[in-house]
């Protein structure tokens, strides 16, 4: 399973929704970067992404972008492959 990293705030429900479509497709790991208690962190998530609004998820070295990225790839059904590499 690929490596899924996502920066997140505790009080997102874009957030929560996001893990619950991850974990429904078999993702027992997720690595978070809370920015809500790492500000520093927020910073480093808009330098990188280029987007300022969580959550923001990588799956291997790819950036998919917020939850509705996500819930497309999954509509599309390239999110359970892509989650296999």
């Amino acid at each position: 399973m690929a490596n899924v990293l996502m920066y997140c705030t505790e009080v997102c429900p874009y957030c929560v929704r996001a893990e619950q479509l991850l974990r429904a497709r078999g993702v027992t790991l997720i690595e978070k970067i809370r920015i809500d208690l790492q500000p520093e962190q927020r910073d480093l998530m808009v330098g990188r992404t280029g987007r300022r609004t969580v959550p923001q998820i990588y799956i291997g070295e790819r950036h998919i972008g917020g939850f509705d990225d996500l819930a497309e790839l999954d509509s599309l059904g390239e999110l359970t492959p892509l989650l296999k590499n």
